[in-house]
């Protein structure tokens, strides 16, 4: 772990003392660890980072600034170490001005000189020429009012240069205390700077001896013509003479001095052209360090030097400097749009983003990049997600293909990989896992691309839109500027610019929105877009709807991207359309798993074992339960809302559809019973059936039970529909209510109806087969041998018709008790009113009886109804009743007994 760096230490500063715009060293420790690093530069409480040079580690360059204190700390501040401290002080000195003729330690210039400050060239009027103390003695000012002087010498100066000099008013302002003993002193400085005049004079005229003896040479030659040729004669060659003597001297002069002076005039040219040079380096160094930082990425530095020559020379009139900041302008605005094509560059981070604008608001980049980048953003999350389509669907067409064209499937490729793959072993429901083959099985859990895409789909969306909200909330707030745009009030700018953009900016959002749900519901419900939507966000190939369990985990996974964008604080009326699609997901997850479950239920046929246990049922009904308690478990969290979301069955429409598949669902395991019941083993219905029909273990189960007949089916069929409406119906419509469903008493009503017909036609079905042969033995076995009741011998018991019939009606019941023992007094009571009718019928048919006739009908009518006493009826009581009735009366108690 690395160790915290030490606060700055100022041990020591040259100079320690200067008036403002003096360059000053600073050295020290741990002044910082680079440039950037240096944030912070305090001399006598004036900021001076502006012209601050880091050197390095332990030295600083800049140049004090106006201060207020005459005295202070230079204070450093830091990234890496914090605010420093100083163990030394700098004093600021008061400016005074410089005469020409006075000492100084720094060079002074004496025509112009630049004030870098006010950016004018100043020039130094001539009487700043004089002597600053002419009297040699020190100065002491007095206390005299300047109006008191006025109005003493009106009209009058003190200052010794001009015409009406006053030197009375100069010595009362100047030497108002000064002793008589130094106005002395002050007589006899006077006299030697006058005496040095007078030797400068003295050497002027010695140095021009030779000009004046040729003048006097020249005279002479004159003089002596004018003797000579008479005056007239000499007056224009005297003229003519003068003339060129004074040329000649002037010549003379410019010979002597041209060299000289031209020397002293490139020296100093050259020494105020590198003075200019070394003053203003910054500038004119600046545009090759700003390409310099750009391609090192340094563009904070590039950004600062930028700013500290903008208010230095943004508005100099000096052409030299106006060519090179020209320059920098230049290298500047080629930053800018260097800076807009990476803010604009997509992908990007947020950190990259913010920092992008940070720079380009700093440099006074044109426009509003924050919202240029903000649109651009934008368009690039729609790109993302148009292409994320795209791509799959491309590889959809591609596997269809490729499948065409494979000699065989391999099972065992393209598997899903976790978490949707862990989604077949963590389910708590595997639906159809006990009705279908084994390579049925293996396809089930194979991700479709409808269900990648969407997964997809989601993942780029609660990856992207966090930071583009984020982006739109810092944009809003003001936190993309740093404090120079603060500053400058272009954060108020941008504030304002956000309020004006919430309406475009929440089309934005709504866009995406729109975008995610209908790309979404091309792929899972396409039947919900209108067909000019369907061209743009469809595409796939709808071979086969998705099944329930892949709808709910498309759901899972809709519901978590809800749940992420909520978390970013977005509006919820942005977010309702999402809302939207997931209550038509779980409207469409159920029906389509009700759906499926209907087509389960028809399968059931092929699972029926014929097994009866001790209560004379089959697993069918079981099986039957557990297949809808199943799909209604794989519904539950769908059924379940959640945070904001509306109840799946507050539609109407949705109310009547879920309650009309439901009552399907019922009537198809109805179908199926009455198919098993009353259908051969060869006629069932396998249409419905999606596996080979040539597959020799398709109805394998339903053929090891071969040797049943079609009366024992009858008889197990109606124990499974007497159980099932006495407990799987009701067991049914509990679990309908637990979950939600509505319309429970319309499904329970509809279903008991349908299943008390079938039972019904079952029931008739199974009397025919077994009563009519008995009821059809009755006659022929009476009448048998030519039996007459007119003529017959006295009865010595039953005849063997009846014996037959009651055999027969035994054989009955011992068949419906090996099935079901419930089912007994059902049967026997309708197989007993059969027979009872058809005597009745047989004996009202009989014209006359013999007394042995009556006798022998009496007393086989007598033993049937006390043989199957336990089993009569109103209607067999009634029907027994009418056949004694039809006797003649015995008179004799014996016949009687």
């Amino acid at each position: 772990m690395s160790r915290a760096r030490q606060p700055p230490l100022v041990t020591g500063i040259s100079p320690n003392e200067g008036i403002s715009w003096t360059k000053v060293t600073i050295r020290g420790e741990n002044l910082g660890t680079g440039p950037t690093d240096l944030i912070g530069l305090t001399i006598c409480g004036h900021n001076c980072l502006l012209t601050a040079e880091w050197m390095s580690a332990s030295k600083i360059v800049c140049r004090v600034g106006q201060a207020k204190n005459d005295k202070g700390d230079i204070i450093v501040t830091t990234k890496s170490g914090g605010k420093g401290t100083s163990t030394v002080s700098f004093k600021l000195l008061k400016p005074e001005k410089i005469g020409i003729l006075d000492q100084s330690a720094v060079w002074v210039d004496e025509m112009n000189y630049y004030d870098m400050r006010t950016d004018r060239n100043k020039g130094i009027p001539p009487l700043s020429l004089r002597p600053a103390n002419p009297l040699g003695i020190e100065i002491d000012k007095g206390r005299f009012p300047q109006k008191d002087l006025e109005s003493l010498f009106p009209g009058m100066s003190a200052d010794f240069t001009s015409e009406n000099f006053s030197a009375a008013w100069y010595l009362i302002e100047n030497h108002s205390t000064t002793s008589f003993d130094q106005l002395k002193m002050a007589v006899v400085n006077l006299k030697k700077q006058a005496n040095k005049k007078n030797e400068g004079s003295l050497a002027y005229v010695k140095g021009g001896l030779s000009t004046f003896f040729e003048a006097q040479d020249a005279l002479s030659a004159i003089h002596q013509k004018l003797e000579a040729d008479g005056t007239e004669k000499v007056e224009g060659s005297m003229t003519q003479k003068l003339e060129n003597v004074l040329n000649r001297a002037s010549n003379t002069a410019d010979t002597l001095f041209q060299e000289v002076l031209g020397r002293k005039d490139k020296a100093d040219s050259t020494r105020n052209a590198l003075n200019v040079l070394q003053r203003f380096k910054f500038l004119f160094n600046l545009p090759l360090n700003i390409e310099r930082n750009i391609q090192k990425g340094d563009y904070d530095v590039v950004i600062n030097d930028y700013e500290k020559a903008k208010s230095l020379f943004g508005k100099t009139e000096v052409q030299v400097f106006k060519k090179y900041y020209a320059e920098v302008e230049t290298r500047i605005e080629a930053l800018r749009e260097l800076l807009l094509d990476k803010l604009l560059e997509t992908p990007s981070t947020l950190h990259d983003q913010k920092r992008y604008i940070r720079y380009l608001s700093d440099l006074h980049a044109p426009g509003d990049p924050a919202w240029q980048c903000i649109g651009a953003q934008h368009q690039w999350i729609l790109q993302l997600m148009h292409n994320c389509k795209e791509s799959y669907v491309k590889e959809q067409k591609g596997k269809d293909t490729a499948l065409l064209h494979s000699p065989m499937l391999d099972l065992d490729s393209d598997v899903r990989p976790s978490p949707i793959g862990h989604l077949g072993q963590t389910a708590s429901l595997k639906r159809g896992s006990s009705f279908q083959s084994g390579r049925d099985d293996a396809w089930r859990y194979k991700a479709p691309q409808q269900v990648l895409f969407v997964e997809k789909l989601t993942k780029l969306v609660v990856s992207q839109l966090p930071n583009f909200w984020k982006l739109w909330v810092s944009y809003v707030n003001g936190s993309l500027f740093s404090e120079t745009a603060e500053k400058s009030g272009q954060m108020e700018r941008s504030k304002k610019n956000a309020r004006q953009r919430q309406n475009d900016f929440k089309k934005m959002i709504q866009e995406v929105m729109h975008s995610l749900v209908k790309l979404i519901r091309g792929a899972l419900l396409p039947f919900s877009l209108r067909e000019g939507e369907l061209r743009q966000y469809g595409g796939w190939e709808m071979k086969s709807e998705l099944s329930g369990q892949w709808l709910t985990h498309v759901i899972q996974t809709v519901r978590l991207s809800s749940e992420s964008l909520t978390a970013l604080e977005i509006p919820n009326d942005m977010l309702q359309i999402i809302q939207d699609l997931i209550l038509d997901l779980r409207v469409r997850c159920i029906i389509v798993t009700l759906q499926h479950t209907a087509e389960d239920i028809k399968r059931l046929a092929e699972k029926e074992d014929w097994v009866v246990d001790n209560e004379g049922l089959t697993s069918l009904p079981s099986q039957f339960e557990q297949c809808i308690i199943h799909s209604l478990q794989s519904l539950k969290t769908v059924l379940d809302c959640k945070p904001g979301e509306a109840s799946v069955f507050q539609q109407q429409k949705t109310q009547e559809d879920v309650c009309q598949l439901s009552i399907g669902i019922m009537q198809g395991f109805i179908d199926c019973l009455e198919q098993l019941s009353t259908k051969p083993d060869g006629d069932i219905d396998t249409s419905h059936l999606s596996v080979d029909v040539s597959s020799p273990d398709l109805f394998g189960s339903i053929h090891e039970e071969s040797s049943l007949s079609s009366e024992q089916r009858l008889l197990i069929a109606l124990s499974n529909c007497r159980y099932l409406e006495r407990h799987t119906f009701l067991n049914i419509a509990e679990h309908f209510e637990k979950h939600g469903f509505q319309g429970i008493d319309k499904i329970t009503q509809v279903s008991m109806e349908s299943l008390k017909e079938l039972d019904q036609r079952l029931f008739e079905m199974y009397i025919e087969f077994k009563a009519d042969p008995i009821v059809g033995s009755l006659e022929p076995g009476i009448y048998a041998g030519y039996f007459d009741w007119k003529d017959c011998l006295v009865p010595t018991g039953v005849r063997n018709y009846l014996k037959e019939a009651l055999v027969n009606i035994t054989a009955v019941h011992a068949e419906v008790f090996t099935i079901s023992k419930d089912l007994v007094p059902r049967v026997m009571s309708r197989v007993v009113e059969a027979v009872s009718e058809e005597l009745s019928r047989l004996m009202q048919c009989v014209s006359s009886f013999s007394k042995n006739g009556a006798l022998q009908a009496k007393l086989e009518i007598c033993a049937l109804r006390d043989t199957v006493a336990i089993y009569l009826t109103p209607e067999s009581k009634s029907s027994f009743k009418q056949a004694l009735e039809a006797l003649p009366q015995l008179s004799s108690g014996t016949d009687r007994k």
